[in-house]
């Protein structure tokens, strides 16, 4: 096979996926964005955590609800915060209560009950992401899970799973991100338009 036509399908398959969400996901997104949008209005704040590729997606999604999601849509800053971006957090958590308390720790400092938490995890096993929703849970926050190939013991902490099926990890960060923009989209929309 030559590299373009690994590259053509390369594509293809991500865009299928793309489209089996579109034709199966909507429901169970418009439910993450009504739970957003409850805990916005109530002056509540939008958490993400996750790990390598995820921990960047974290960060991606909590700036586009921090700063500026569209360009053309000029809106006052939202809360957000993804649990990944302070070192001397991370490394203190992890040194004093270890790596599977790095979001956890922060989460049970910074939320309330109403906010609502993002774990990210292509797997759905991460210890660490699975103790923030174990956290959030007991908080009262509202659990989100960006979870990969059949959710993992993630889906059962989570109050709206969203699973991409598929056990490809670039594949899943690529619909992990698209699900992120969308719901924010979406929520934006609903906000901006009150």
């Amino acid at each position: 096979m030559s590299e373009a036509t690994r590259f053509a399908a390369l594509m293809e398959d991500g865009a299928a996926l793309r489209r089996r969400l579109a034709a199966e996901m909507a429901a169970a997104v418009i439910g993450v964005v009504d739970a957003c949008e409850a805990s916005m209005r109530a002056g509540g704040k939008l958490f993400f955590c996750g790990n390598g590729g995820s921990a960047a997606d974290a960060q991606h999604l909590a700036t586009e609800w921090l700063v500026r999601l569209r360009s053309k849509v000029e809106r006052p800053s939202w809360p957000a915060i993804a649990l990944t971006l302070d070192p001397a957090a991370l490394t203190a958590g992890g040194n004093d209560y270890g790596f599977d308390e790095v979001f956890a720790r922060p989460l049970s400092g910074l939320g309330r009950a109403g906010d609502v938490l993002f774990g990210i995890t292509t797997s759905g096993r991460s210890p660490n992401v699975l103790r923030a929703l174990e956290t959030a849970r007991g908080m009262g926050i509202v659990t989100v899970g960006l979870l990969g190939g059949n959710g993992g013991p993630a889906q059962g902490l989570c109050d709206h799973p969203l699973v991409v099926p598929s056990d490809v990890t670039a594949r899943i960060q690529e619909a992990h991100i698209a699900l992120g923009h969308a719901v924010l989209e979406l929520l934006e929309d609903r906000l901006v338009r009150a």
